[in-house]
């Protein structure tokens, strides 16, 4: 479906479920017209007949695999194209790895790396040129507060996405572009499921809610903020983690159902 509204679009990857899916249904609440990005076609399309009749906004559907270059590409030529222009980029796609690195194949290491990092990237960049032109946009990266902690390469990954999106806010927030790094903590979605991740290992306590996460990302990147950490729980860890040893700051161990 094709908005031929003046309101401003916003492109959300990874909006089939989970966070996605909340930034997708959070954005159309406040009256942004979508373009919705993941791999399951049927359930985008359930997503947006959805958003559509509930919030009366415009919600085009762009199955996308962005692990693979020519879905990328497809995703860059939508976020380039002038007379649709897009006023607000989630960058939210993103998958786990369950097992320890030694344990993985490298190329699942690759394509977990080039999900969370390249492709964030080339899509910032597919972005940011009709931003600049018209001196306003907003762009979250959403990240974790794993950043912050020794664990393993999501860590990794997702602390280049944080660095990234600080230096981007600084080099473009006096131009009208506002780029936020979200950085939760567990969060009840699919996510951990996917992974096959038995999620007893984290206590009770330690859980968000994706409405939460997803409502205090969208007002610290409406402030301007580089980085979110949802819940002053979670504040604290990454207040913790600049100081505390590794070691203690590793976090349970990932084990299977």
């Amino acid at each position: 479906m094709t908005s031929t509204s003046t309101r401003t679009t916003a492109l959300v990857t990874g909006a089939s479920a989970g966070l996605g899916h909340e930034f997708a249904k959070q954005l159309a609440a406040q009256g942004y017209d979508l373009v919705l990005v993941a791999r399951n076609a049927f359930r985008l399309e359930a997503t947006a007949e959805e958003f559509r009749r509930r919030y009366g906004i415009s919600a085009e559907v762009l199955p996308a695999d962005l692990t693979q270059d020519g879905d990328v590409a497809a995703v860059v030529e939508r976020l380039a194209d002038t007379k649709r222009p897009v006023g607000i980029l989630v960058n939210n796609a993103g998958i786990g790895l369950l097992h320890n690195f030694e344990d993985n194949h490298a190329a699942e290491e690759v394509r977990h790396l080039k999900l969370h990092a390249e492709t964030s990237m080339v899509l910032t960049h597919a972005a940011l040129k009709g931003m600049l032109e018209r001196g306003e946009g907003r762009i979250i990266n959403v990240a974790s507060v794993a950043a912050f902690l020794p664990r393993g390469t999501y860590s990794a990954a997702k602390a280049w996405l944080v660095s990234f999106s600080r230096w981007a806010n600084l080099a473009y927030r006096k131009r009208g572009i506002k780029v936020t790094a979200v950085c939760p903590g567990f969060t009840h979605t699919e996510f951990h499921d996917r992974m096959g991740m038995d999620k007893s290992v984290a206590p009770s306590w330690t859980w968000l809610r994706a409405e939460r996460v997803v409502s205090e990302g969208l007002a610290d990147n409406a402030r301007g903020r580089a980085v979110s950490v949802p819940s002053k729980r979670y504040k604290v860890v990454a207040a913790v983690a600049k100081v505390a040893p590794a070691r203690l700051m590793a976090g349970p161990a990932r084990k299977p159902k």
